[in-house]
């Protein structure tokens, strides 16, 4: 599968020159209907968006900051689109979605690319037909850029893969993008399709969502088929998309929710989908609404303070805009929530049946164990749903507590008059790769059943996406995606990653020089990677008697601290982490030369601008 994917891409980058007639059109942060009527005028093709959307894929995946979000690229996604550019013309659009490039998280079954989960195992299978919402997609004529990595079998919510590795945050490349959609976020907030497909069995829409400044909703358990998505949960899984705005939300929604046969559980959506939820978004919204502050889950001290004050100034955003808040306490939900779980009683079975069904090469959990094709990351948690007897009593234990959680928070919204309860998406900031990361609290809508959208609340001082959430009644997701529209269109929440900048208007490459009559010096910053290359001259000073040169923050003729120690050498680089970053790029920081002669600093450079 690696090698294969490897192959791919050389063959769809060898040819530079053939992408290079991608237009000049910047698709940076347009919304669908934007994308739609740029179409519709001429003034671009689904074949350029395409090709541009690639562009991308390229500069910022596998260079630049390396956010490792694709797994695999559809080699028919330029002439797929072409061939909708000439429909276009001849018939004319088939709806909102024709031409518009979408991205689809690597659990989504497609007749005409491997999906496989991002687990080796799996490599190069591909299953007899399109999933259900990817039929739909397809037949709304959308055009799939490709396939997104996830976190393996959708095991955990940090977005590793023996298939695909681990996937980086935009926002802090160091930092985990979520999971287990985290492929999905990260390839939509960085520009690289429109929009994309995600899952959701406990948070695997929301958390990413969060941590990628983008909108995610989990619909109530029934609305979406998950036919065509290799299963983690029968009783928790759905399927849906992320954005980056609501709008483009609501539009695939609408072509990808309903009943559908081949999901007795979807028999649910009759009676219950609107002819389109677009008549939903009123930027009124929040004037009169009332929302429930489950204030249980603000926890001030480390590590839930940073993330809480994010989440109480987006409250305080919302009660100043028409919004009236109330603090809510549910006793006895937390410990129904420790006790309803049921994802690792029903993901072995669950896999096989998938497995069996599909004609999969592999058809047991044990097989995968004992092939040695997964990730180390993710073996005690397969271990763990081995020797299990499906349907045991401690199971259907679990299952018999969640209509009681249903119940505690319908009474609360019910005795409150909410609209909504309001509560973190999680409680703390990405991890850094490679640590567990912890304190989502996706049980709430995955153990109910009740429709969940993340917003996003804000940003950490060091510049790291918090998300809010809002729950509602069951199938009120018109109602939540009102009020996520109205706070949208009021808060303007969404900044796209300094790291993957627009390649049409934005600049990728900063030039400085050093600002003093005893020290000279050019600097330049690499934006996709933050990275500060530096070579100074101080002349008089001989290299034995530097003793450390040190960034520090503040403008001409005002100190400010050390923020980086660059050691001794006059040529080197430096990574500028985001909460300075725009203190470089403002002329607001400066390098001091420290020597043995002069301990306390013997020269100092502002560093501006060329």
């Amino acid at each position: 599968m690696i090698r294969i994917a490897i192959i791919l891409l050389l063959v769809l980058f060898a040819n530079t020159g053939q992408l290079a007639q991608a237009k000049d059109f910047d698709a940076f942060e347009l919304t669908i209907p934007e994308l739609q009527a740029a179409m519709e005028s001429g003034d671009v093709t689904s074949e350029e968006l395409v090709r541009g959307y690639l562009q991308r894929i390229e500069a910022f995946d596998k260079r630049g900051p390396r956010l490792n979000a694709m797994i695999y690229l559809n080699p028919d996604a330029v002439k797929d689109a072409r061939a909708l550019d000439r429909e276009r013309v001849a018939k004319g659009a088939r709806g909102p979605l024709h031409g518009i490039p979408v991205v689809l998280k690597d659990n989504y079954d497609t007749f005409d690319m491997p999906t496989t989960a991002s687990a080796v195992v799996l490599a190069g299978f591909i299953p007899p037909d399109d999933g259900y919402q990817v039929r739909k997609l397809r037949e709304a004529g959308a055009v799939f850029i490709g396939k997104t990595n996830m976190h393996e079998f959708a095991r955990g919510i940090e977005t590793i893969s023996s298939a695909g590795g681990q996937t980086r945050n935009p926002y802090d490349p160091r930092r985990n993008p979520g999971g287990s959609s985290g492929g999905t976020a990260v390839a939509v907030t960085a520009n690289y399709a429109a929009v994309g497909m995600g899952s959701d069995t406990c948070g695997s829409i929301r958390v990413p969502a969060a941590y990628a400044n983008l909108f995610g909703l989990r619909v109530t358990q029934g609305l979406s088929s998950r036919d065509g998505i290799i299963p983690l949960s029968h009783t928790q899984d759905v399927g849906g998309p992320l954005a980056r705005s609501v709008i483009d939300l609501v539009t695939v929604l609408d072509t990808t929710v309903g009943a559908d046969p081949a999901d007795t559980q979807s028999s649910a959506a009759e009676g219950h989908v609107p002819d389109s939820y677009r008549k939903f978004l009123d930027k009124e919204a929040l004037q009169g609404a009332r929302l429930g502050l489950l204030k249980a889950y603000l926890k001030t001290s480390t590590p839930f303070g940073e993330v809480t004050k994010v989440i109480r100034e987006a409250v305080d955003a919302l009660a100043g805009s028409g919004v009236e808040i109330v603090e809510v306490e549910i006793p006895g939900l937390d410990e129904l929530l420790r006790s309803s779980g049921v994802i690792n009683m029903e993901f072995g079975f669950d896999l096989e049946r998938y497995l069996r069904q599909s004609g999969a090469d592999v058809q047991t959990l044990e097989e995968i164990l004992a092939s040695g094709r997964y990730h180390a990351a993710l073996q005690a948690r397969y271990r763990s749903s081995t020797g299990l007897q499906e349907g045991s009593e401690k199971y259907q234990e679990r299952l018999a507590r969640r209509p009681e959680i249903a119940r505690l928070l319908t009474t609360a919204l019910a005795e409150h008059r909410l609209d909504a309860l309001v509560y973190p998406t999680i409680r703390i900031k990405p991890q850094i790769t490679g640590e567990p990361q912890y304190s989502s609290l996706c049980q709430l809508a995955a153990h109910s059943g009740l429709p969940a959208i993340t917003i996003p609340a804000g940003f950490t001082p060091d510049g790291m996406p918090v998300g809010i959430e809002l729950l509602a009644n069951p199938f009120e997701e018109g109602r939540l995606l009102a009020l996520a529209y109205a706070y949208e269109q009021s808060a303007r929440p969404r900044r796209p990653p300094a790291r993957t900048p627009s390649l049409v208007s934005d600049v990728l490459t900063y030039t400085f020089e050093l600002q003093s009559t005893r020290v000279r010096g050019r600097l330049h910053l690499e934006r996709p990677t933050q990275m500060l290359h530096y070579s100074i001259r101080v002349p008089g000073v001989k290299d034995r008697d530097i003793v450390d040169i040190k960034l520090h923050i503040g403008v001409e003729g005002r100190n400010g601290p050390v923020i980086e120690l660059l050691g001794r050498e006059r040529k080197g680089r430096v990574l500028i982490n985001n909460a300075y970053l725009d203190d470089l790029l403002q002329g607001g920081l400066y390098l001091v030369v420290y020597t043995r002669d002069s301990p306390q600093g013997v020269v100092r450079g502002q560093i501006e601008q060329s």
